[in-house]
């Protein structure tokens, strides 16, 4: 259990479309506006994670046509936010929103946020917890994901709520931008190899 903890800490900690986004929305528009926008994500989250627990998502995968036009879309997607984020200049790069974004905004990134399949296939395929009961097993992973969600995602909003406060030097901006560039490369290096 202690493994599939940290896997789930690792996998939502690292840059991601969700994650990026909730930074800038808190930095846009503030913590309160912002719970909204997160409450989005996490509806969308856990959406996500019934379409993977349910066996849509391994239908639609099991297509290999499919499977591939994902993971070129994905590969694609991850490369083009890691190039914003590497060019993102002075400014840290957190993904900022030019308008107001709410609980449908947040819905629908999760629906259609690569990392959050390829996450959840990982938590519900890649663990086994209870080999006893399937059921109990899927329940206890839900509990598990959303006890450390909900904290890890209002930390990315308070940091984007806080960061236009931060006087960091050119130097400190630049090695932020490159560390979650390199994090979204090697992803999308994973996803080149996986196709190979």
């Amino acid at each position: 259990m202690i493994a599939f903890c940290l896997a789930v800490l690792l996998l939502l900690i690292t840059p991601g479309p969700g994650v990026l986004s909730t930074a800038g929305v808190g930095a846009a528009f503030g913590f309160r506006a912002g719970l909204r926008y997160v409450t989005g994500l996490w509806i969308g989250t856990n959406l996500v994670a019934l379409i993977v627990v349910s066996g849509l998502a391994a239908i639609i995968l099991a297509n290999d046509w499919a499977r591939y036009v994902l993971l070129i879309l994905s590969a694609v997607y991850l490369f083009y936010l890691a190039i914003r984020i590497a060019l993102a200049g002075r400014r840290i790069a957190f993904i900022s929103a030019s308008t107001k974004l709410g609980l449908r905004a947040g819905l629908l990134l999760q629906l259609i946020n690569p990392k959050a399949y390829a996450v959840n296939l990982t938590w519900f395929s890649g663990f086994v917890l209870l080999p006893q009961s399937l059921w109990l097993e899927t329940l206890l992973k839900f509990l598990i994901i959303n006890l450390i969600w909900i904290p890890i995602h209002l930390l990315w909003l308070m940091a984007g709520n806080s960061v236009n406060r931060l006087d960091l030097s050119p130097r400190t901006h630049f090695i932020i931008n490159a560390g979650m560039a390199a994090a979204m490369m090697v992803v999308v290096a994973l996803a080149i190899f996986s196709l190979l």
